[in-house]
């Protein structure tokens, strides 16, 4: 009889149990259907033109912001303004400037994700608002500072850089290979299709440089002739990053390329650098020219090396506040 017992409050256990985790794997994907459902139904607020002009094919890749002034909804002082000047087909730029100067701000515009409120921004000298927003942004790979960490498996997070191409797992590997990611990935439990983020059972957690990788080669899922990068080696340690740099060289050849770093190893690498300070353009050349001319820039940097040489920079009152 008591063997029987213990047989029967083991089932019974075990059913209680499986009812247990059957509620919450259904918690679990109803969070994630929820989401993805939400997303789904996300109207966008950018008007199209009625008549959009096509996107220059091949597209050149030539950037001009043409005095151009912008306020966040609802803000009462101007992200950036009357800011002018232009990327040449084919430059790699650096965007730099202390926290707040607008430099993300740049990036979301070129993207067309608001409208200045003064001035045009133009590619290829055309108004971006003429173009519809689709094709506009099928031609930019970007990655913003607060990039998404997608609960899907590894190619799927790589491969909504680009929805057409999501199922094309030679483009997400070589993707995942230009960004760095490949060692990575190929260590993971199940390699590409390994599940990243704690939402479903056996997912693996990322560290923030490994999810930055990942989400840089979701920028270059696109085969896209303007390339932007916001911070993309902020989460990486030195080798990291220059290894990525050392890739970027090739991976930007024939590609317009606009990065924002507060690293200045990294800044010094671009043909030219763009100095912002409080939403307006205040420094622009090249290194070299930034350093002669002894000014924003010129100081930012020594501060930066000075952790290095050992060199005594004092700080000036709007450096504290960075």
């Amino acid at each position: 009889d008591l063997t029987l017992y213990t047989t029967a409050a083991s089932q019974v256990q075990g059913s209680i149990q499986g009812i247990l985790g059957g509620f919450s794997g259904m918690y679990e994907h109803n969070l994630y259907l929820n989401n993805l459902f939400e997303l789904m139904e996300t109207k966008s607020t950018m008007p199209a033109p009625a008549k959009p002009t096509k996107v220059p094919q091949p597209l050149r890749g030539e950037i001009r912001f043409d005095n151009v002034t912008f306020a966040y909804p609802g803000a009462e002082a101007n992200a950036l303004t009357n800011l002018s000047f232009t990327v040449q087909p084919g430059e790699t730029l650096a965007i730099v400037g202390r926290n707040g100067a607008g430099k993300t701000t740049l990036f979301k515009l070129i993207c067309r994700l608001y409208d200045p409120n003064e001035g045009r921004i133009l590619i290829d000298g055309i108004d971006i608002r003429d173009f519809d927003p689709n094709e506009l942004r099928a031609q930019i790979g970007a990655m913003f500072q607060d990039y998404v960490t997608y609960q899907a498996t590894a190619a799927e997070n790589i491969g909504l850089g680009n929805v057409p191409d999501i199922d094309d797992r030679e483009r997400i590997e070589v993707a995942g290979a230009q960004a760095g990611a490949a060692e990575l990935i190929s260590g993971l439990p199940d390699g590409y299709d390994t599940a990243l983020g704690k939402w479903f059972d056996h997912g693996v957690n990322l560290s923030g440089g490994e999810w930055q990788k990942v989400a840089l080669a979701r920028a270059f899922m696109r085969d896209a002739k303007i390339l932007l990068l916001d911070e993309p080696t902020s989460a990486l340690d030195a080798q990291a990053e220059y290894d990525l740099f050392e890739r970027l060289r090739s991976l930007t050849r024939g590609r317009t390329a606009v990065y924002i770093s507060h690293r200045f190893s990294t800044v010094r690498r671009a043909d030219r650098i763009v100095f912002l300070e409080h939403g307006r353009l205040v420094e622009e050349g090249t290194h070299a020219d930034l350093m002669k001319l002894n000014g924003r820039y010129a100081r930012l940097f020594r501060m930066q090396a000075s952790a290095y040489t050992g060199e005594d920079v004092l700080p000036e009152p709007e450096d504290v506040k960075v």
